[in-house]
């Protein structure tokens, strides 16, 4: 739910820590004003010079080696500036000045020997997240029986590619099946229980006769996933009973409807004619993993008409509860509407830089959609 550097945002959990490093960007240069007020005072009797000789090495830690450069550089001038004004040239001004240039040296190229080691690490983690991704969230054609597909995925957490929403796209004999869901908690494990999801979703669409059975048997692959101590995380196992997935299952079939199961997901939206309408279920239905909850189980998907022209939105909700910089969430329906004309690729392009545009760049949490138009008899929309 939550997918090494990544614009500064929001505050919040990620966005606090992100303020905390931006302080620590800037102390180095703040400790330069302040020496150099020190020496520009009455009390310039003060020794500022083994401070400045430490600001290069405090800049390496927050700063790459430009930023690094640029500290060495304002301590470097405020040395001078004050022996100069102050005519205190002699062994002492050397010496701090000597052990500036060794002291920045020495940072500047620390800093870039760990700049080109995080790059390399961040690249191997991006092909890594790639091949997971071929795994997990397969490209989704651009046409499969009677619809015409789009898909997007925007992971929150930079430099991956994954993270806890999940899509799934099948044809069978019964219809086009798809699947849009969201992995409660992050990283390793929301990866871990989106893969059981989709995997028990592609197993179970070409043997169910009935949407509600394919949902039960994801369900099912769901408890005896969390049943099991995770390997990756052991210490997650006091939390096996949280672990849930909220869903909607679709299917699109010959005739001119569409039949869905919302499990706790946000509802699909339904563009037509301009207009949206949200798919809103009758009888609300708690995520997966959460059965014990159920009441009455449905017998049937709910059913909505889908002529040609139709576009139906699944998503999750990184899309609509993304925030503004002033706390404001995404309109997605005005924005669907506002694209309506643009063809089904561009449609989905113009709602991702929407949604760029609307938070600035920052994205607090993963972000899936994928969009189904539904074409004529004839192939034609």
């Amino acid at each position: 739910m939550r997918s090494l550097f990544r614009s500064f945002g929001p505050s919040g959990a990620g966005g606090h820590s992100r303020v905390l490093f931006r302080l620590g960007q800037c102390l180095p240069f703040v400790i330069v004003l302040f020496a150099l007020g020190i020496e520009l005072s009455p009390a310039h009797d003060v020794i500022t010079g083994p401070i400045l000789a430490a600001i290069p090495a405090l800049a390496a830690l927050t700063l790459g080696p430009k930023g690094t450069l640029s500290a060495a550089l304002g301590a470097f001038s405020v040395t001078v500036i004050t022996a100069t004004l102050h005519q205190s040239w002699g062994g002492q001004a050397y010496s701090n000045l000597l052990s500036l240039i060794v002291v920045s040296v020495a940072s500047v190229t620390m800093s870039s020997a760990v700049r080109a080691r995080r790059q390399s690490e961040l690249d191997q983690v991006r092909r890594i997240a790639e091949a997971a991704q071929r795994v997990l969230l397969r490209r989704v054609p651009a046409r499969l029986g009677p619809v015409r597909m789009a898909s997007l995925y925007h992971a929150a957490e930079a430099g991956a590619q994954i993270g806890g929403d999940l899509y799934a796209v099948s044809q069978t004999r019964y219809g086009v099946r798809m699947i849009v869901g969201d992995v409660r908690g992050k990283g390793l494990p929301a990866v871990r229980l989106a893969a059981v999801v989709l995997g028990a979703f592609r197993e179970a669409v070409h043997y169910e006769g009935e949407l509600v059975e394919v949902v039960n048997h994801c369900a099912a692959a769901l408890e005896r996933e969390c049943a099991v101590p995770s390997v990756i995380d052991p210490t997650a196992a006091e939390h096996e009973t949280e672990d849930f997935v909220t869903a909607v299952v679709v299917e699109v079939s010959d005739s001119f409807v569409v039949q869905v199961i919302n499990r706790g997901h946000p509802p699909p939206l339904l563009l037509r004619r301009g207009k949206v309408e949200t798919l809103m279920p009758t009888s609300p239905l708690p995520p997966l993993g959460l059965e014990e909850f159920i009441t009455v189980p449905p017998a049937k998907a709910e059913r909505y008409p889908f002529t040609p022209g139709d576009r139906l939105l699944l998503h999750t909700d990184g899309v609509i509860e993304a925030r503004s910089p002033d706390d404001g969430f995404f309109a997605l329906p005005e924005a669907m509407e506002a694209a309506h004309t643009c063809g089904t690729p561009e449609f989905l392009e113009r709602l991702h830089q929407g949604l760029i545009r609307h938070t600035g760049g920052y994205l607090a949490d993963d972000a899936a959609m994928l969009l189904v138009e539904r074409l004529d008899v004839d192939g034609s929309p």
